[in-house]
């Protein structure tokens, strides 16, 4: 598979903290005989630029591994700091503790995945409705960071992933709060997206029955900050929550 390249210039954190990278760095992600989808490859995509993009609009993923012979799958939050992300949980917890801790340690083997809603798609029949949405799919080995200076980088990451800008404005962790934190670090190599947009792909028999169709648009919306009971009135709303 050819590719082009491109030297990836990286705005913010999640891209490499502002710097230039001047490795180059191919547009598509490699599909492999996991990423590639069995049903609509035709909504499959391995853009690297696409992927971030739907990556970096949300913080919550979806982290599956197989425990005691079992699968699991748990909700949680996630980072980006250019092709790793950094996956948050605590030190006690099945994952992590699987997943080992230092260099040779085994590592965890994952599937992460996010995902946007759109719009519902409402067609004639009950057979094509359908949602409008946007996912990725991470396939990897995780492994603990334990480099005390990645696990600052990482939970940095973690907080302004959630909220652009929130780290430079709260306390940093102490010793004991860090002691407490664990997170997974995931190599963004095995990756694919998918998409569908669009309306309902009715049947052409079906395009005169009585019954409306269209598509209903999903978005996410943030509401007004509510500060905190107590907080001094004196501290106004923070520039990067008025414009979140």
């Amino acid at each position: 598979m050819t590719d082009a390249v491109a030297t990836t210039q990286t705005p913010d954190a999640r891209d490499g903290g502002g710097t230039t990278d001047p490795a180059p760095v191919a547009r598509s992600y490699e599909p492999t005989e996991r990423t590639v989808p069995t049903r609509s490859r035709e909504r499959a995509s391995y853009d690297r630029e696409l992927v971030h993009s739907i990556l970096d609009e949300t913080c919550l993923c979806h982290l599956g591994f197989v425990r005691d012979g079992a699968p699991v799958v748990l909700p949680t939050l996630y980072g980006r700091v250019g092709e790793r992300l950094y996956v948050h949980g605590s030190t006690g917890s099945r994952p992590l503790r699987t997943a080992g801790r230092g260099e040779d340690a085994p590592g965890l083997p994952v599937c992460l995945t996010v995902t946007h809603v759109d719009g519902l798609v409402l067609a004639k029949s009950a057979f094509h409705h359908s949602i409008n949405y946007r996912s990725v799919v991470v396939l990897g080995t995780a492994h603990q960071v334990t480099d005390p200076d990645e696990l600052r980088t990482a939970l940095d990451a973690l907080v302004d992933h959630v909220v652009p800008g929130r780290s430079y404005d709260s306390r940093p962790g102490n010793a004991k709060e860090i002691a407490a934190t664990a997170v997974l670090r995931l190599d963004l190599n095995e990756v694919s997206a998918k998409v569908r947009a669009g309306g309902p792909d009715d049947e052409p028999e079906d395009l005169a029955l009585p019954h409306w169709s269209g598509v209903v648009p999903v978005r996410r919306a943030y509401g007004t900050p509510v500060p905190a009971a107590g907080l001094d009135p004196a501290i106004a709303l923070p520039g990067y929550l008025a414009t979140l």
